[in-house]
C-alpha cells in the first residue's frame, strides 16, 4: 500500500510513495485519530520519534492527513483532515 505524499497543507496529493513500513505506521496514526481529535501533547508523546528513518508524524502532516488546531478550551489538538478521512475510506484493513 502507498499513501500519497502532499506538498504541504492544501496541496494536491501526489503519488510519491514511501517505504511500506512507514506507510503502515502513518495509516496506524490516521486510524488512531479516526474516533476524534486528540491532545497535541499526547500525540507527540506517542507518535514523535527522533529516528530519521521513522518519520510518522512528519509524514502524516506533510501528506495533509492530519492537522493541528486549537480546541474550544484553547489547547492544541490533532485531528484528521479531509485527506485523512479519504485515506481511511480507501485504505485496506491490515
Amino acid at each position: 500500500m502507498s499513501i500519497a505524499r502532499s506538498r504541504g497543507p492544501g496541496a494536491d496529493n501526489g503519488s510519491e510513495p514511501l517505504s511500506e513500513p512507514v506507510d503502515d505506521l502513518v495509516l496506524d496514526l490516521v486510524r488512531w485519530l479516526a474516533p476524534g481529535p486528540q491532545p497535541y501533547a499526547e500525540v507527540m508523546e506517542i507518535w514523535r520519534t527522533s529516528c530519521p528513518r521513522l518519520t510518522v508524524w512528519e509524514d502524516a502532516v506533510d501528506r495533509g492527513l492530519v492537522a493541528r488546531r486549537i480546541g474550544d478550551d484553547g489547547r492544541p489538538l490533532v485531528c484528521l483532515t479531509e485527506g485523512g478521512r479519504r485515506c481511511l475510506g480507501t485504505a485496506p484493513n491490515r
